[in-house]
């Protein structure tokens, strides 16, 4: 089966094809001739995820999908959010919104209980025959202290997994993927496929 991915993020293609397995075949707007940015301007992730994909059927009338995650701390009233790709600001990159992110904790009153802690959401949206349908993954967690970890992307450095001692980049793709937010959503979007096939 063939899918189209409502992404630019090479990162995002390469977990998910893992996690979808050899069935699925996920090709980017780009590889259909599309250069352009794909819209989200939503005021959720459920909105940009939605977005995206109606966006990408709307164009290219294929079967398709999109994610959008956010990173939630409630210390920061669930900042970054849906601005999690921009929380530093327009053309800012991942360092950048990790350090700001770091930096914003350090302000938060030390009276307050559990101000690391943070969790990962992801809603991945699918249009299949013009029906949208929607799965959504979480996964709590504790912002870290500081960097850690060579792997992965965004704020996986500096998020540390309930249960897990160390960072989601610290970890091997599989390990990741078998318990990440986005690892989650993304089974569930599999286990769907699997009944279309």
């Amino acid at each position: 089966m063939e899918l189209v991915f409502a992404t630019g993020n090479s990162h995002k293609l390469k977990e998910a094809s893992d996690i979808l397995g050899k069935n699925v075949t996920l090709i980017m707007p780009k590889k259909l001739g599309y250069k352009g940015d794909i819209p989200e301007t939503g005021a959720t992730i459920e909105a940009n995820s939605k977005m995206k994909c109606q966006f990408v059927w709307n164009k290219f009338g294929k079967t398709c999908f999109a994610d959008d995650t956010a990173l939630e701390v409630p210390s920061l009233g669930g900042a970054p959010g849906v601005h999690s790709a921009r929380y530093a600001g327009e053309g800012h990159d991942d360092t950048a919104n990790r350090a700001k992110l770091l930096d914003e904790l350090t302000k938060v009153d030390r009276r307050k209980k559990n101000i690391r802690a943070a969790r990962f959401r992801t809603v991945v949206t699918l249009i299949h025959k013009g029906t949208l349908y929607t799965f959504e993954g979480t996964m709590n967690g504790t912002i870290a202290e500081k960097e850690s970890g060579e792997g992965g992307f965004g704020y996986d450095s500096i998020f540390i997994p309930d249960g897990c001692s160390c960072t989601f980049a610290e970890m091997s793709e599989n390990q990741k993927n078998a318990i990440s937010h986005r690892g989650i959503a993304m089974r569930k979007l599999a286990n769907f496929l699997s009944r279309l096939q």
